[in-house]
């Protein structure tokens, strides 16, 4: 079967489609997966560019999605033919955050996704969303679960709440997506005003191009009254984790979840204490947390926004396209 590995020294450049081993029936306990698709992350980037240092002969990608095949003694909570999508961290089933590391993420500290078939623990999937492609299901692994754990299950969202999402990559878009589908205001920032456009056919509220406005916080606190939001999607880290400490109401909640900007910056603490806010770091969710997710996609009829879809063995390109910045929402592998 086909499947992409990461050669030394990394790079999209040594990205290489090759042969492997069929793995074979799924043992007690088991699923046989046949995947149909992967979505692309900031995360799988830094992994595939080496800018993050995996093992030599990695499989990459954290979301897979596809087709069961074959399950094994005493499983009972899939069956052949259901349509699956896979956990960001399959050993973390649920609770309060258990993990801190890549170590057993796919795609990064063990093999991920980028291939045909796979056979794991029944435990490191779910169902996907009903009627979604595995192109949509696989969005939901990390960007989607990211979103929906920002939001709701730490910052407990509720109708009428004022949310600021950064930029349009693929967690913002479902951060919109969901605040709409639960009653909330959303202002957005790009530095595009093409993707803003966009963005207000999503449902977005209030628009700021960043190019245009660098001290978004004021435009955000004239937005609001002066009061600031309720809920901010952090995606830049130290760039612009100032602009969003001034822009949160008091009281408020930050969700850091990308380092976009870099790994380390000034913090303006004193406005950080005096706006009473919490500052929560957060990587992706659990499996419950994904069921969760699943099921309200399922009550809400949300759908996931793809840029574009590349085959298997154009993985580079995809990842030149996520590099260029220049995709609104996911960027997918369909094969």
């Amino acid at each position: 079967m086909k499947a992409i590995k990461i050669t030394a020294p990394g790079g999209l450049e040594n990205l290489a489609l090759v042969d492997i081993e069929d793995p074979g029936k799924a043992g007690p306990g088991q699923l046989r997966v046949r995947l149909h698709a992967n979505s692309l992350n900031f995360h799988d980037y830094l992994v595939v560019s080496g800018k993050w240092k995996a093992a030599d002969g990695r499989i990459p990608m954290s979301d897979g999605a596809g087709i069961v095949e074959d399950v094994g003694e005493g499983v009972s909570e899939f069956k052949v033919g259901d349509h699956v999508v896979s956990c960001f961290f399959p050993l973390w089933q649920d609770g309060p955050p258990e993990v801190d590391n890549f170590s057993d993420t796919p795609g990064d500290g063990i093999d991920g996704y980028a291939r045909e078939t796979v056979v794991c623990p029944v435990t490191w999937f779910t169902h996907a969303p009903k009627g979604y492609s595995h192109a949509e299901a696989a969005t939901l692994t990390t960007a989607g679960l990211t979103a929906w754990r920002a939001l709701v299950v730490d910052a407990h969202l509720k109708a009428g709440d004022t949310v600021l999402v950064q930029g349009t990559g693929g967690v913002s878009i479902f951060a919109l997506q969901i605040a709409k589908a639960m009653g909330a205001e959303v202002i957005i920032t790009s530095s595009s005003d093409e993707k803003l456009e966009r963005a207000r056919k999503l449902g977005a509220d209030h628009l700021i191009n960043y190019k245009s406005v660098p001290e978004w916080s004021a435009r955000v606190r004239e937005l609001t009254g002066g009061r600031g939001v309720d809920h901010v999607v952090e995606v830049g880290g130290p760039g612009t984790l100032p602009q969003s400490i001034a822009s949160v109401a008091i009281g408020g909640h930050i969700a850091l979840i990308g380092v976009l900007t870099g790994l380390g910056g000034n913090v303006p603490t004193a406005l950080l204490m005096a706006r009473q806010a919490r500052l929560q770091g957060l990587i992706v969710g659990s499996r419950r947390d994904q069921k969760d997710f699943i099921r309200a996609i399922d009550t809400i009829g949300l759908r996931p926004v793809i840029d574009r879809s590349f085959g298997l063995a154009e993985i580079a390109d995809a990842f030149r396209l996520q590099e260029g910045g220049r995709h609104f929402g996911k960027i997918c592998l369909d094969f």
